[in-house]
């Protein structure tokens, strides 16, 4: 395994981890979810739904099981492309989210660099 592929394998393994136990919790504790941010954050409350969070949820562990996905089962890594995109797009979407609502979102941003980081290093290989 070259270095670069180390790497790669590295920053799926982080996102994956970060997604995954991100969505699990929005599937299997949204309102403790809810209530911890609601009184954590400076916003008030979240404004988002049971069923929302667990959609988003379900996204992220889809997102995060698409991101170790061998590319002996699909060819040039397209599944790692695609989720890394999706879940990128989830970022951007959670970024503006935090913006608006007047709360820092550079973990969004950081994951959204760390996504763009996989889809370029995977694309074409």
């Amino acid at each position: 395994m070259n270095g670069m592929n180390y790497l790669m394998w590295t920053a799926q393994w982080i996102l994956a981890a970060v997604f995954f136990i991100a969505g699990m919790s929005k599937i299997l504790a949204f309102g403790h979810v809810r209530t911890f941010l609601g009184q954590k954050l400076k916003g008030g409350p979240i404004g988002v739904s049971t069923g929302q969070g667990a959609s988003i949820g379900l996204l992220e562990v889809a997102g995060a099981l698409g991101l170790l996905t061998p590319a002996s089962i699909v060819p040039d890594y397209m599944t790692v492309n695609l989720a890394a995109a999706g879940l990128g797009l989830l970022m951007v979407c959670a970024a503006v989210y935090h913006f608006r609502r007047k709360e820092p979102a550079a973990l969004d941003i950081a994951l959204f660099l760390l996504t763009i980081f996989v889809i370029v290093g995977r694309w074409g290989r």
